[in-house]
C-alpha cells in the first residue's frame, strides 16, 4: 500500500487526468478503501486544492478550478510532451502566443529534472521547424470553438468564403482538425442540413453560448476519412472522370481517400480525380499503374500525348 504522501500525489494526479472519478474507481486505482479516499480528499482540500464532490450512487469527485490551485503534477512523458508542444507553439501557427509559449517553456525547463532536460534538449536539437505559409489563428477563436464542442452547444459565426464573401453560419460543432498547417472546424450546418468544413482563420464567432445539442455520429462513421476526402476534393482546380481497366477494389487501395472510385463491373471502374492542372493529373494517373481512358477530357488527353511522346523520346535515346 502507498504511503500517505505518495498516495496523495497519486490521487491528485488521477484527478487531473479526467473530469470525473467515482470513489470506488479511485479506491481501486490506489488499492485503498473508499473511506481512505474521502480522508485523502479532505487533506487535499486543506492544502488548497478545490476538489468538488457529488453525493449519491452516481456521484464522484472532480478537480475544480481555482486561482490558488498549486502547480500541475506531470509524469516524465507528460512533461516532455508539454515542453515539445510549447516549442511548436513558439514556432508560430497561433497568433500572439509565441512569446508566451517561450516564457512558459523557460519556466518549465527550470524545474525539469536533468534527465528530462536532456530528453527535451535532444528533441529540440534534432528537430527543424520551418515557418509555414498558412495564416495564423487567433487562440481566442480556437478556445471559443473548443468550448462549444465540449459543451455541445450551437455556434454562430461570420465566415468568409473562398471568394471573400462573408456569411453568417449556424453550426453544431463536432471537432477541430489541424492538417496541412491550417485549423479547420468540422460541424453540422443547420441551414444546409449537412456536414461542412470551415477554415478557422476565416471564422469570427458571435455570441456564446448557444443552445445545447446532442452529439451526432461522425460523418460516414470516420471523421478523419471525411476530412481527407473533403479537403482533398476542395483543393482540386482541375477535375476529371476517367475509366480504369482494373477492379475497383484494387484501384481504391492505390489512391488517396479523396479519390472516389465507382465500380462498373468486375474488371473496370470510374475514378473521379483532380489536381492543380491537367499536366499534374496526367503524371499522377501514370503512377496508378493501370490502363485507363481519358474520355472526353481534351486537355487531359493533350497532356497524356505530350507525356507519351516525352517517354518515347527518352526510351529511343
Amino acid at each position: 500500500m502507498l504511503e500517505t504522501s505518495t498516495r496523495l500525489l497519486r490521487l491528485l494526479g488521477l484527478l487531473q487526468t479526467r473530469v470525473d472519478w467515482t470513489g470506488p474507481q479511485l479506491a481501486e486505482r490506489l488499492d485503498v478503501s473508499t473511506r481512505t479516499i474521502r480522508n485523502d480528499v479532505d487533506r487535499l482540500r486543506r492544502l488548497g486544492y478545490p476538489i468538488e464532490a457529488a453525493p449519491g450512487a452516481a456521484g464522484g469527485y472532480r478537480l475544480g478550478a481555482g486561482t490558488d490551485l498549486p502547480p500541475l503534477l506531470l509524469d516524465d512523458d507528460e512533461a516532455v510532451a508539454v515542453a515539445v508542444g510549447l516549442r511548436l507553439a513558439a514556432s508560430g501557427g497561433l497568433a500572439g502566443i509565441e512569446e508566451s509559449s517561450l516564457a512558459a517553456l523557460a519556466k518549465l525547463e527550470q524545474v525539469l529534472p536533468s534527465r528530462l532536460r536532456r530528453r527535451v534538449g535532444a528533441l529540440h536539437e534534432a528537430t527543424l521547424s520551418l515557418p509555414g505559409a498558412a495564416p495564423a489563428v487567433d487562440p481566442e477563436v480556437l478556445s471559443t470553438i473548443a468550448a462549444a464542442i465540449r459543451a455541445r452547444e450551437r455556434l454562430r459565426f461570420d465566415h468568409e468564403s473562398r471568394d471573400g464573401e462573408p456569411a453568417l453560419r449556424t453550426v453544431e460543432p463536432q471537432r477541430l482538425v489541424h492538417t496541412h498547417g491550417r485549423w479547420y472546424l468540422v460541424g453540422w450546418d443547420v441551414e444546409r442540413d449537412d456536414w461542412r468544413i470551415f477554415r478557422v482563420d476565416r471564422m469570427r464567432p458571435r455570441s456564446h453560448p448557444g443552445p445545447r445539442v446532442r452529439r451526432r455520429e461522425d460523418p460516414g462513421g470516420d471523421l478523419a476519412a471525411y476530412v481527407e476526402r473533403t479537403l482533398g476534393q476542395a483543393m482540386w482546380d482541375y477535375r476529371a472522370r476517367v475509366k480504369v481497366h482494373a477492379p475497383a477494389e484494387r484501384v481504391a487501395a492505390r489512391v488517396p481517400p479523396a479519390v472516389v472510385v465507382e465500380a462498373i463491373d468486375d474488371a473496370t471502374c470510374f475514378v473521379n480525380v483532380g489536381s492543380d492542372t491537367p499536366r499534374e493529373l496526367a503524371f499522377w494517373l501514370a503512377m496508378v499503374d493501370e490502363d485507363f481512358e481519358a474520355g472526353d477530357h481534351l486537355e487531359l488527353g493533350d497532356e497524356l500525348r505530350a507525356l507519351a511522346d516525352r517517354y518515347l523520346r527518352a526510351a529511343s535515346a
